[in-house]
């Protein structure tokens, strides 16, 4: 399923900024979707499981630097005011960059900068994507030290010389690349024999796949899904499908690097000019393998696989200021994960809950029922790095994530995934709605074995309905017929299922629905600027509706909807 088309001729047959971030965003998605996968197929050059993983926080930083391109743009001039092309692509480049995680993770950072340069300088039509295509290909192999086929880098390249051979309109060329790249990337087996060994494709070729479906949608005019419009749940993107003939019984952990293959993963971001690049990249080169070297006008990423970690990063004080420095001992880490898990089995530890919530009075109320708050901004939910940082400040080796919002499942995937590695011992709690994270706080014991509580804690949130009402922002299509600008929407258990005129009336449709099915308790929690008196017709609603129902009430202040409905 793809996302919710904004109406209109649909086909993009320019590039432009809005494009961009459209193709960023529905990148982060496919690959939060993917992740997991990803991580399962990495067998090469080492397999520790983290590709999808360091794919995924690589785009994130990418999308979230062109977001800060457009908050520029708004405050310098009127506050709808867009990026031009160029400055956008640069800002998508540049945070790849900055945040490029691992191996395949600075490639992709390179690749991206490959096609920046190219639509940054030459525009954004069908020809100069085919000439992006090429030259993304080419920095990305350019960046490889040893390049190997079978890889990420034999996918680029088949996708940019078939778009390149085939041509068209921008829509063709954009669709040409991704569904070259997915041939291209069922035949990595054949070309790479640790792949064909294992039984699977390469995972760094399938997150490219991932980018690349993520650009043909955005061509076609697709829009992720989510709560800034329509507060609905983003469903499964289109591109984003694992492909035919992936294998589905390789485990996605750590494991220590095979006998012969250096001991540590050095990568550092280095300030220095391009004149020193080619020493840098001999002496790394004879130090280690899998080396990668991405960048330019005078800031680098730099990946090795190397014995000697401080040589490594010697080479690097020589050639400039390396900065941003990441050591990691393959056999530690792995070594590291088994004794988490084996400790989480009979180590009691100190435990806490965080929840992510929108809205003074909601964090209130978590903090109230001894939960640490994370506060989400309504308009750009937390990153990975943000909830890891909130996580590690709860100070706790046992934490219990609610997440109250199902954007945020990706990033809290790659944030625990992070944490573990630093042996905190974290459950994500998929928690859709605040009133879902609210009913598990209810229950929770921290008297009671981790597992239990989570179950317990799971349970309770699972055995509670929800429901908001939001205003959508244009016309659109949904599962309850075509909404208009200004109409009331009611989600229930995160679909469309009422269009109404005004607050009150769509919510009692809402609530006798749920009603309906059941119920004991229902949570009514107001937004910032519900009317007043609505918590009050809506109570004596349901009370007419099922006589024995309890209700609380209360002022959540959350921005994102003027009410959130909760049946227990």
């Amino acid at each position: 399923m793809r996302g919710v088309p904004p109406g209109g001729d649909l086909v993009l047959h320019t590039l432009d900024a809005p494009a961009v971030r459209t193709w960023c965003r529905l990148a982060l998605g496919s690959l939060g979707q993917a992740r997991e996968e990803i991580d399962a197929l990495n067998v090469y050059p080492v397999p520790d499981g983290d590709t999808g993983t360091n794919l995924y926080l690589t785009v994130e930083s990418a999308a979230a630097a062109v977001e800060d391109s457009f908050a520029a743009a708004g405050r310098a001039g009127a506050p709808d005011a867009e990026p031009g092309l160029g400055d956008c692509v640069r800002a998508m480049a540049r945070g790849a960059l900055l945040g490029a995680r691992g191996n395949s993770g600075v490639i992709l950072a390179q690749w991206l900068r490959g096609t920046a340069e190219t639509l940054a300088t030459a525009g954004g039509g069908a020809e100069q994507l085919r000439a992006a295509l090429l030259r993304a290909a080419e920095s990305a192999y350019q960046a490889v030290a040893e390049p190997v086929e079978g890889t990420l880098l034999t996918v680029a390249a088949a996708a940019a010389h078939e778009a390149d051979r085939v041509g068209g309109t921008l829509a063709q060329v954009a669709d040409t690349a991704y569904r070259s790249a997915r041939l291209a990337l069922l035949r990595t087996p054949e070309q790479l024999s640790v792949l064909a060994e294992a039984g699977v494709v390469d995972a760094g070729g399938r997150g490219l796949v991932a980018v690349l479906g993520a650009l043909a949608d955005a061509v076609a005019g697709h829009q992720p899904m989510g709560p800034v419009a329509l507060g609905q749940t983003p469903a499964p993107l289109g591109r984003a499908h694992r492909p035919a003939g992936l294998a589905d019984d390789c485990e996605g952990h750590v494991r220590p690097a095979g006998p012969g293959h250096p001991a540590f993963e050095v990568v550092y971001l280095l300030d220095a000019p391009d004149r020193e690049l080619p020493g840098l990249r001999a002496t790394l080169g004879a130090l280690g393998d899998s080396l990668v070297v991405g960048g330019g006008d005078g800031l680098w990423s730099v990946h090795v696989h190397v014995d000697d970690a401080g040589a490594a990063v010697e080479a690097g004080v020589r050639a400039g200021r390396p900065h941003r420095i990441r050591i990691t001992h393959f056999a530690e880490a792995a070594a590291q994960a088994a004794a988490a898990d084996s400790r989480s089995e009979r180590e009691p530890r100190a435990r806490a809950v965080l929840s992510v919530v929108s809205g003074e009075g909601l964090a209130d109320l978590c903090e109230q029922a001894g939960a640490a708050v994370l506060h989400a901004d309504p308009d750009r939910p937390p990153a990975s790095a943000e909830l890891a940082e909130a996580v590690r400040r709860a100070g706790a080796r046992e934490v219990i994530l609610l997440l109250n919002d199902p954007e945020l499942r990706a990033a809290a995937g790659a944030a625990a995934d992070q944490l573990r590695a630093e042996g905190v011992r974290i459950a994500v709690l998929p928690t859709r709605s605040p009133v879902q994270g609210l009913a598990a706080l209810a229950v929770h014991e921290s008297s009671r074995r981790f597992d239990e509580d989570v179950v317990a804690m799971t349970s309770a949130a699972g055995a509670t309905r929800y429901a908001e009402l939001a205003v959508a922002e244009g016309e659109s299509w949904t599962m309850a017929g075509v909404c208009q600008a200004g109409d009331v929407l009611g989600l229930i258990d995160g679909d469309v299922a009422v269009i109404g005129t005004e607050l009150a009336g769509t919510g009692e449709t809402v609530l006798a629905r749920m009603l309906a099915a059941g119920g004991e308790l229902v949570t009514l929690i107001l937004g910032e600027g519900a009317p007043a008196g609505l918590a009050d017709r809506l109570v004596a609603h349901a009370r007419r509706q099922r006589p024995e129902v309890d209700a609380v009430v209360f002022e959540g202040g959350q921005e994102s909807a003027p009410l959130l409905i909760g049946v227990e």
